[in-house]
Formats: C-alpha cells, sequence, structure tokens
C-alpha cells in the first residue's frame, strides 16, 4: 500500500502505479441490491432466468455504475493520504466501461496517480486513473479518472 503524507510525496508520486487491491467477487445480490438502491431493475441486471435464455452474455451482468461505485472500497487496499483534514471527491475526467462484469465473476481495482495539481498551500487535486480489472478477461471492465480533493 502506497501512502502520502504531503503534497511535495504526492507531485513526487505522479506516474506511478499506487498498488493492486484483493479481488472480490460481484455476485447477484449485489447487483440486486444495486437496483434497489438506484431503481435501475433493467433485466439485464436483475431477471436471472431472462438473461440466461436472451443475454449474449448468457447471464446478468453488473451495473457499469456499480463497478464504478466499487472503487472508493476497493481503493484502500492500494493508497492511502496521511495527514490530511479532509479529502473529497472532486469529480471524474473520463469514465468508460470495456468489458461487462458477469454476475458471480471477479474483479480488482489498479490505482496509478496521473497527477498532483497543487490548488494552494494546503490543497492538492490527485488524479488517479482506477482500473477495475476482470478475472479471466484481457480487458478491464472499467477505467476512471478520479479526482481527490485533499487539504493538508
Amino acid at each position: 500500500m502506497r501512502v502520502i503524507a504531503s503534497i511535495a510525496e504526492a507531485v513526487a508520486a505522479v506516474g506511478q502505479e499506487l498498488g493492486v487491491s484483493d479481488w472480490i467477487a460481484v455476485e447477484q445480490d449485489r447487483i440486486d441490491a444495486f437496483a434497489d438502491a438506484t431503481g435501475d431493475h433493467q433485466w439485464i441486471h436483475v431477471d436471472v432466468e431472462r438473461a440466461e435464455s436472451e443475454s449474449p452474455y448468457g447471464t446478468t451482468i453488473a451495473h457499469g455504475f456499480l463497478t464504478l461505485s466499487l472503487i472508493p472500497g476497493l481503493s484502500k487496499d492500494n493508497y492511502r493520504v496521511d495527514n490530511t483534514k479532509m479529502g473529497i471527491n472532486y469529480g471524474l475526467n473520463k469514465v468508460r466501461f470495456l468489458a461487462p462484469v458477469p454476475a458471480g465473476s471477479r474483479v480488482r481495482l489498479r490505482s496509478e496517480l496521473v497527477d498532483a495539481r497543487k490548488v494552494d498551500d494546503s490543497t492538492v487535486d490527485l488524479t488517479v486513473r482506477q482500473t477495475v480489472e476482470l478475472d479471466g478477461s484481457d480487458k478491464p471492465a472499467a477505467v476512471a479518472e478520479v479526482i481527490a480533493r485533499m487539504v493538508f
């Protein structure tokens, strides 16, 4: 796990991999709970029988936004920023969903610091390329540039 303890350390770490998380399973119950939380009950995600017979994937798949929502939790395995007063999600530059995540598959997260832009003497914006890798796939499930604002 990479630890960043100052703005200077963040700037020095640009271009480096921060870490790779453990694998986690994306089971149907997680997909169903996400559907309930968001109101997105499209059959491709929640209707197992229909997905088996009609989906090109032969099973249900996770919502793209479910895949995206796994990033904060998985990134805790990869890096942390110490000595801050607070950190906030500042936004996303780019998100792509490159491969479906079938129910029951496993994903992990690879984090790379692509930019550390100093906002002022106590604040830095960290842009982290978060790649959600899909076990057994040549393509990642998703790639997102996530911006975190850290106040020291």
